[in-house]
């Protein structure tokens, strides 16, 4: 780690990533490297089947920019995220999945976005934005769904956001730290409670179009995780409300007007 902190954090959960995840940290590496910024890569592993954490430690090996932790149980994308970003320190934290589905180049994209707009405090990747382009789509039962439970996510959170399970977002600093510390669900609807509390706590939330190119390998289960999403969406505003009940959070007008 650099004696000062980084320009940006990337944080990658993977599970059972052991054929995937080196190329990805390779290529999230070299395009850092050429984007002139000062960076770091937390790989969080959880416990696998196969021999991903060797493999991302090699990686790792080669580039001190890298490091991977390993938890020793296996909760979900949700608990590895919130290990991930406790553990990043830069200015800017993306997270993103380990099959870089969205093209590693949108982080400059994301970045040039929010130097441009201060008010700006989360930006979410959206497939379903209409200047995205889907160069490889998911299957036809995926698709359908996805649609269906963005619809949920919509009516149950109250939330305008089109497509909350991408997996690339980027938090300012103080976001990424205020919201993950309140987050809580493990599974795959953790994407919901990240964008939810963000915007229940006042931070700007936008989305923004991406480049998509399916994986056929995805780790998402159909119907064992499709039902877990379901359930803790379905939870997802009353857990939300009842976190913040616990862990009010002051606003940044709020703050800045001395109020609350």
């Amino acid at each position: 780690m650099a004696d000062q902190n980084p320009d940006i954090s990337i944080v990658v959960p993977a599970f059972n990533e052991e054929r995937r995840l080196p190329a990805t940290l390779e290529r999230l590496a070299r395009y850092c490297e050429r984007a002139r910024v000062a960076w770091e890569i937390v790989a969080v592993v959880e416990k696998s089947e196969d021999r991903t954490a060797e493999a991302a430690a090699a990686v790792a090996r080669l580039h001190p920019e890298i490091s991977v932790i390993v938890n020793q149980v296996q909760r979900g994308k949700g608990y590895a995220l919130r290990t991930g970003v406790h553990m990043s320190s830069g200015d800017v934290v993306f997270t993103m999945d380990a099959d870089l589905s969205v093209p590693e180049e949108f982080i400059s994209v994301f970045l040039d976005y929010l130097a441009a707009h201060p008010e700006v405090d989360v930006l979410a990747g959206s497939r379903r934005h209409p200047d995205s382009v889907i160069e490889v789509h998911q299957t036809a039962l995926r698709r359908f769904l996805g649609r269906v439970f963005s619809r949920l996510v919509r009516l149950v959170s109250a939330s305008g956001l089109s497509d909350t399970q991408c997996g690339f977002k980027a938090f300012r600093r103080r976001t990424a730290s205020e919201v993950y510390s309140r987050q809580t669900i493990d599974g795959f609807a953790c994407d919901v409670e990240i964008l939810l509390l963000a915007e229940r706590m006042g931070f700007g939330v936008r989305e923004l179009p991406v480049r998509w190119v399916n994986s056929p390998e995805s780790k998402v289960r159909l119907v064992r995780d499709s039902i877990g999403m379901l359930w803790d969406t379905l939870r997802v505003r009353r857990r939300v409300a009842r976190t913040l009940k616990a862990r009010p959070f002051v606003a940044r007008e709020e703050a800045r007007l001395g109020v609350g």
